[in-house]
């Protein structure tokens, strides 16, 4: 069967999350009725990384069997015909070999987080950000993310129900930059325990707000407790905005 690879734009605000729920509409299941309906044929995908309700993506990678060859471009203006009014989006297709796995092949994963540092809410970006009204340092939330850097256990930061094998991961990237009334949190691994992005959101807001400090981040890594975590960043401000993969 043909196999094709999707990159896939979606605002997940009205969203269960990525896969498939009992208790309302999936991103996934969006896009595989919105696929389904134009070759006739029922399909499952598979997605480089699952997101939660209320997470968005840039640049989520899928892959799915067809039952005959189509041209990409087909492919990709036919979903997104059949996917309106759902704020999703297929930005491109491409054939690719059957040993392409959209998860399984995946090298590296990138998120940013979005905190708008303001004292007014959001108007255009609401359910877009975290708004943070009182202010944040994004030097010291900087200096305390390189803390967190390499290889480590991430207990502190991983969901309670996260069913990962292991808590160890190794962080290549936690960048956090102003851009002026914004906050920006780059972060980037081969992969990321449940939560752990939001959860060090959370705590890097807690240095950023001078109330913890840098050694007090660094503390709650060696802990290994996720009681030890600072107070989880909403879902709103976060997005996958890339998957890497090695040359097809």
């Amino acid at each position: 069967m043909p196999r094709y690879k999707l990159v896939v734009e979606y605002d997940g605000t009205p969203f269960t999350g990525w896969q498939h729920q009992t208790n309302g509409l999936s991103v996934q299941q969006a896009v595989e009725d919105a696929i389904a309906r134009f070759t006739g044929a029922a399909v499952r995908i598979h997605c480089a990384g699952r997101t939660d309700s209320g997470v968005h993506a840039t640049h989520q990678v899928v892959h799915v069997d067809l039952d005959k060859d189509w041209r990409p471009d087909t492919v990709r203006d036919a979903t997104n015909a059949h996917l309106k009014p759902a704020p999703v989006a297929i930005l491109s297709a491409e054939a690719v070999p059957e040993t392409f796995h959209a998860r399984l092949s995946a090298v590296k994963r990138h998120y940013v987080y979005r905190i708008l540092n303001r004292r007014a809410p959001p108007a255009l970006d609401a359910n877009r950000v975290w708004h943070v009204a009182w202010k944040l340092d994004a030097g010291l939330m900087h200096e305390a993310a390189q803390t967190l850097i390499g290889r480590h256990d991430f207990t502190t930061f991983r969901a309670a129900e996260c069913q990962a094998n292991s808590p160890v991961r190794t962080l290549d990237r936690l960048d956090v930059e102003r851009i002026g009334d914004e906050i920006r949190i780059y972060a980037s691994a081969r992969s990321f325990l449940h939560h752990q992005v939001r959860s060090m959101t959370g705590t890097l807001e807690r240095a950023g707000a001078g109330r913890w400090s840098v050694e007090d981040v660094r503390a709650a890594l060696d802990a290994r407790d996720r009681r030890r975590c600072g107070p989880m960043a909403p879902s709103t401000g976060l997005y996958l905005i890339g998957v890497d993969y090695p040359e097809l």
